[in-house]
């Protein structure tokens, strides 16, 4: 996930979505070893098997050093690793569209549109091609891959970063005007959000200014704290909450419309992949939420324990007997 490019114009062919689902529980296995979606960025400037006369390429994150080992390494260099990536989103900056060296087997060059506007303002991030995907696996060291999969690869890739826009932008629907508005829209549960949410919007006329995705990051090695919290639970509780840990985390940067000024709101998001279905269609779900910042803290708090009280306190069943008298 997270393979947006955006320097080229955007293609008009339509996107594919694959027979994958996605929701927001976790389970199953992990996916092959050979998916680039779940690899560091930093790896790529790596190469796989350099010359014995060429020193191994530096790590272009900056770590600490001493001065004099600093002294030692030109700025210039670093300059240079640094260059190479886009700063929206750690990638390349562009990745070739030419075949890659033996390949025999022709990939399609058409790259598809996200409905993701950039933060920019400039269009909608685009995503790679499987010929590009393709390359950045070659260049990334996964010379075994089957190459007749990588549009499949594509596909899903693609697929699962249009449901992880679409969980954000229901979130910025219900948060974006205030933590009060997204009690209002949370206190009677998930189940009747949605409703909660169109009448609010029928009273308001309007609907919010549509998010925008301003950069974006990966982070596979990173595990967020609440995923971190259920595999523990896993380990003390294995018949309720064991599951595989997220094969992927993603923080996208995402600009918030609050009353005229822009505010920047950083979402988490795990991929987790589930048991397939019976007739062998994978099956990922997504737990996309705002980081544990205050703001995002409290509108999580609101949202989970307006559905949990909702829920433990029998809404439901209160509301229907009120609507019993009062038919009476």
């Amino acid at each position: 996930m997270g393979w947006f490019w955006a320097e080229q114009p955007v293609s008009s062919a339509p996107a594919t979505a694959p027979a994958t689902r996605y929701g927001h529980a976790a389970g199953g296995a992990l996916p092959p070893p050979g998916c680039p979606m779940h690899q560091k960025t930093a790896d790529v400037l790596k190469p796989t098997s350099p010359p014995a006369s060429t020193p191994p390429a530096s790590c272009p994150v900056k770590h600490q050093t001493n001065d004099a080992q600093s002294a030692e390494q030109p700025q210039q260099k670093e300059q240079s690793a640094f260059s190479k990536l886009n700063p929206l989103n750690f990638m390349f900056h562009s990745i070739s569209q030419e075949r890659a060296p033996n390949q025999t087997y022709a990939l399609p060059t058409t790259r598809d549109p996200s409905s993701i506007p950039k933060g920019t303002g400039d269009g909608n991030w685009e995503y790679p091609s499987p010929q590009q995907m393709y390359n950045a696996l070659v260049r990334k060291g996964y010379t075994d891959t089957d190459i007749t999969a990588v549009e499949s690869m594509v596909s899903v890739h693609n697929f699962l970063n249009e449901g992880a826009w679409q969980e954000i932008i229901d979130w910025e629907r219900r948060f974006s005007r205030g933590l009060k508005r997204g009690w209002e829209v949370s206190k009677r549960g998930e189940e009747n959000a949605a409703i909660e949410l169109r009448r609010l919007e029928a009273q308001e006329g309007r609907l919010p200014e549509e998010p925008k995705l301003v950069r974006f990051q990966g982070r596979p090695g990173e595990m967020t704290p609440k995923a971190a919290i259920m595999q523990m639970m896993g380990k003390i509780y294995p018949s309720k909450f064991e599951t595989e840990p997220p094969f992927d985390r993603h923080d996208w940067f995402v600009a918030r419309n609050v009353d005229g000024q822009t505010k920047e709101v950083r979402y988490v998001i795990d991929y987790y992949s589930g048991p397939p279905e019976p007739t062998g269609e994978p099956v990922f779900f997504l737990d996309v939420r705002p980081a544990a910042t205050p703001t995002g803290a409290a509108e999580r708090l609101l949202r989970w324990g307006g559905d949990v009280w909702w829920r433990a306190s029998g809404g439901q069943v209160r509301e229907e007997k009120h609507d019993m008298k009062s038919a009476n």
